[in-house]
């Protein structure tokens, strides 16, 4: 463990150091130019994913600050994970944002920085090495989340959902703290590593760290919506503006994998025996709710909020099926894997699905409804395209990437003798493939309510042309993917 060595952290300290430069220039930017702030922001998180990538090209394992700071090849591969979703993130919500004049008046490039405090937030949270920089990273990840949905004070919708966010947000930070506050009061550490040492050695309160497990399961459930602590999750993803809501489902599902990863696998695996069964709860009830709830909704925002609490179900899965190592060591690494690898194509594929929403917001008009999807291809053969392939990527059909996300998963739950768990899982898989293809059959078979064609920026259509792609060919050639996020994870969690 080394004291202060800071090249591990360099992507951090780019980024920390450009948002001062960015926001004083911002203030100068006029407002028809606000696509300044723009394009320097993508050339900032073109800078931190050039740095990464030579930091994972290095390997090896660096724990620095004092052990406060974690960075392996595990952390190296979320972060540009992470990079990459940022980056079509701002890409698509660029129009939009537009538009909406959430650059307008005050508000200059806030949309921005706000997204670039955010993306700070994720990369340390990812690296983080403790609770204490756990804490500080999942703060500075919600907080600008927090304020740009509520951006446009002068839509109720908007800041009521705002306010549900940063209320029920605020309930699980504080439910995670009180648990932390339990585990430091029992072991005496806040580093992983030294709290899941004190842990194994058996110089703990069993009763009081069964406890805060309790509460740091609680608290993550919060941030990854998954039941019975999804209830922020429809009404903000709804509420708030559609640019906004792909900044929320996006990139911070990297990031709260990366807490499952760093708390559940590196602290309190010694305590597994403890956390797994609420892992199988939480996500038979994330599966079941998710994808019965989907079928009933007919706003698309709120649809793909509820697949977002079913597919944190599915990544759940992988999180408990590492802990019983029935396999050996290969199962362990290949079930975290699996939930790396799930979590990241999850991600593109939903990328994919809100562009094209985005896309087909324009002329001030939200396309939020199913019957805004109506009769699309004729309207935009690729842009239907595109969205077909992103929905059948999330229902797992084969040959793209969410079908073999989904086999990956299932896969480590059977491999952890917990058949029935997987049998659950595919039963509910089934069930939610209807509502994706009901979106699909709209756009297919229905004549479109508004006959306009479909205007799409070039950055914008060639990114979505890219984005479904990806979902194509890791579809049919997944295993460079798969293997890498196993290797990595190997990598981290050897002892």
């Amino acid at each position: 463990m080394e004291a202060m060595n800071l090249i591990p952290a360099v992507p951090e300290l780019i980024l920390t150091a450009s948002l001062p430069i960015l926001m004083l220039l911002d203030l100068f930017v006029p407002q028809k130019r606000q696509d300044i702030t723009f394009w320097l922001s993508i050339l900032v998180i073109g800078a931190c994913t050039a740095v990464s990538a030579w930091l994972a090209g290095c390997g090896g394992k660096t724990v620095t600050f004092y052990g406060s700071f974690i960075a392996d090849p595990a952390a190296q591969v979320l972060k540009l994970f992470t990079y990459a979703a940022m980056f079509l993130t701002l890409v698509y919500a660029r129009r939009y944002v537009n538009e909406r004049k959430l650059t307008a008046s005050y508000l200059g490039g806030a949309f921005y920085l706000l997204a670039l405090f955010s993306l700070l937030g994720q990369m340390a949270t990812i690296s983080a090495g403790d609770f204490l920089t756990l804490y500080l990273g999942i703060e500075l990840m919600t907080f600008p989340l927090y304020t740009l949905a509520a951006l446009k004070r002068e839509d109720g919708k908007a800041v009521e959902a705002a306010t549900k966010y940063f209320i029920l947000g605020a309930l699980g930070t504080g439910l995670m703290l009180y648990g932390i506050s339990m585990v430091y009061g029992v072991t005496g550490a806040f580093r992983f590593a030294a709290v899941a040492q004190a842990i194994a050695g058996q110089s703990t309160n069993g009763l009081v760290m069964v406890f805060g497990i309790v509460f740091i399961v609680c608290g993550i459930a919060f941030k990854l919506g998954a039941v019975p602590f999804h209830m922020w999750l429809p009404d903000v993803y709804e509420g708030v503006p559609t640019a906004v809501t792909l900044l929320v489902s996006g990139a911070p599902k990297l990031a709260g994998f990366a807490v499952c990863l760093r708390i559940l696998s590196q602290a309190l695996l010694p305590m597994a025996v403890d956390w797994q069964p609420m892992l199988i709860v939480l996500a038979i009830l994330s599966m079941a709710l998710g994808n019965l709830a989907a079928i009933m909704q007919k706003n698309i925002k709120r649809m793909l909020a509820y697949s977002t609490i079913a597919h944190m179900g599915y990544m759940l899965l992988g999180m408990l099926s590492g802990v019983k190592m029935t396999g050996g060591s290969s199962v362990f690494y290949t079930a975290y894997g699996a939930s790396m690898y799930y979590t990241a194509v999850y991600v593109l594929a939903v990328l994919g699905a809100f562009g094209v929403i985005m896309v087909l917001s324009q002329d001030g008009k939200e396309a939020e409804t199913l019957d805004d999807f109506k009769g699309l291809h004729r309207r935009s053969p690729w842009m239907a395209l595109v969205m077909m392939v992103c929905l059948f990527s999330l229902a797992g059909v084969p040959p793209l990437v969410g079908f073999y996300g989904k086999v990956t998963v299932f896969q480590a739950v059977i491999e952890a003798g917990l058949a029935w768990l997987a049998v659950i899982g595919i039963l509910f898989a089934v069930i939610g493939g209807f509502f994706y293809l009901r979106v699909v059959k709209l756009m297919y078979l229905d004549a479109p309510a508004d006959g306009s064609l479909v205007t799409v920026p070039k950055d914008t259509g060639t990114a979505l042309l890219v984005n479904g792609a990806l979902v194509v060919l890791f579809g049919i050639l997944p295993g460079p993917l798969m293997d890498w996020c196993i290797e990595t994870v190997r990598i981290s969690l050897m002892m």
